[in-house]
């Protein structure tokens, strides 16, 4: 953090799993896009913090998961600035990850990459895996390989249409559906993002992480 700021301590809200939540966060293990721990590496592990207005909303998602017999897998939240910096460089991929902390609405707590499961845990088909990943992908992009995974990554957009995918993409409407329902916006290129409306309203976040395992939060003024 720089010298500069001033800071105010911000309390976020950690979602821990339950019976609709599972908490399953992608940067914490290496089966992701850049084949590494990096949220182990920061401080933050398998934990999902947000902004208390975004855990109001997955507060109000509850019901209507549990009426359909459903599960929240949240796969990212929270994303500490450390950790935007180390992705940022290991995938400078444009339009991979924000331009900036700033940009960023995981970097603000008002931000959260969910996909369905069943009440059984198994999750639902959609037309690509979070963040678009494969291993296979993975491996390309650390060799500098990026068209095929540049075709797949259209995958991940709203208005992506192909014949016999009807029921990836039914599934893909009704989680849009219910992040709606409760308030948060849809990112029209990744089908699992939501945020927060009127990100304005929502400062950047700083943290750090102590070795038993505290975490602190704040926001400049």
């Amino acid at each position: 953090m720089s010298e500069r700021l001033v800071l105010k301590e911000i309390q976020l809200v950690e979602i821990q799993t339950d019976d609709v939540w599972v908490i399953d966060m992608m940067y914490a293990k290496k089966e992701n896009m850049m084949q590494l721990p990096v949220y182990q590496q920061v401080g933050l592990g398998n934990r999902c913090f947000v902004h208390p207005d975004l855990a109001n909303c997955l507060e109000n998602l509850k019901p209507l998961l549990r009426e359909r017999h459903l599960k929240l897998k949240i796969c990212d939240a929270y994303r500490p600035i450390d950790a935007f910096y180390l992705m940022k460089k290991i995938i400078p991929m444009r339009g991979f990850f924000a331009l900036s902390p700033e940009c960023s609405q995981h970097c603000h707590a008002s931000a959260v990459d969910v996909t369905l499961l069943d009440d059984k845990g198994r999750e639902l088909e959609f037309p690509c895996h979070v963040d678009a990943y494969e291993e296979k992908f993975a491996k390309q992009i650390a060799l500098g390989q990026w068209d095929e995974f540049r075709l797949h990554l259209l995958k991940a957009k709203y208005d992506w249409y192909e014949s016999g995918f009807e029921k990836e993409i039914a599934h893909r409407t009704l989680l849009r559906d219910l992040m709606e329902a409760v308030g948060l916006k849809a990112l029209e290129h990744e089908w699992w993002h939501f945020n927060l409306p009127n990100k304005d309203k929502y400062p950047l976040v700083y943290s750090s992480f102590d070795d038993d395992k505290m975490a602190h939060f704040f926001i400049s003024e």
